[in-house]
């Protein structure tokens, strides 16, 4: 079992993680890259489910009273990511199989989340650079749930994955000290 004021610190790392990978990506503008849910996959993968939805959920809510309140509805999609990378780092270790096979599904199951609510509460456009795309799709006659989830699903292809191997990366890097106070493996 891990200690529970550790684990809370290590949890608030993992917020101060995505707010400024987050930030720092969106600053850059890099295409199809968000590295806003590092931090919750990292605390998912450690701590569980538990503390990586709350890790994820309260991540949006800080971004959201902080600089954008758009960020506050996706937590949704944050508090998901949490629970689906806790549930599978609980069946054994997160190494680098297994991050892929959950970056595939986080790929998938962040747009299916958060394309309704890009369109139901914004209209299908959000800020970012995906209202490029969006706008394009629409025009050439796609359905508005369409032309919203086509670029989420592109760009988390890349994100998702990429964040889950990072994470499985820096797993292996972790001391086996700090290991033992986070019960992991």
């Amino acid at each position: 079992m891990h200690n529970k004021s550790f684990s809370m610190i290590f949890a608030a790392m993992g917020i101060v993680l995505n707010l400024v990978l987050g930030t720092m990506v969106s600053m850059a503008k890099i295409p199809f890259l968000f590295l806003d849910t590092i931090g919750t996959i990292f605390v998912a993968a450690t701590l569980g489910p538990v503390y990586g939805m709350f890790t994820g959920g309260l991540t949006n809510v800080i971004q959201g009273l902080l600089t954008n309140p758009k960020d506050i509805p996706f937590a949704l999609v944050n508090i998901a990511i949490g629970l689906i990378v806790g549930i599978a780092a609980k069946k054994g270790e997160f190494g680098f199989k297994k991050s892929i096979f959950v970056g595939i599904i986080l790929s998938v199951v962040a747009p299916l989340i958060g394309t309704p609510i890009a369109v139901w509460i914004y209209g299908g456009l959000t800020g970012g650079g995906q209202d490029i795309i969006f706008a394009w799709l629409l025009k050439s006659g796609q359905s508005i749930f369409t032309a919203a989830f086509i670029p989420r699903i592109s760009s988390n292809f890349i994100d998702k994955i990429g964040s889950c191997i990072l994470v499985a990366f820096l797993i292996t890097r972790i001391p086996y000290d700090m290991k033992k106070k986070l019960g992991i493996r």
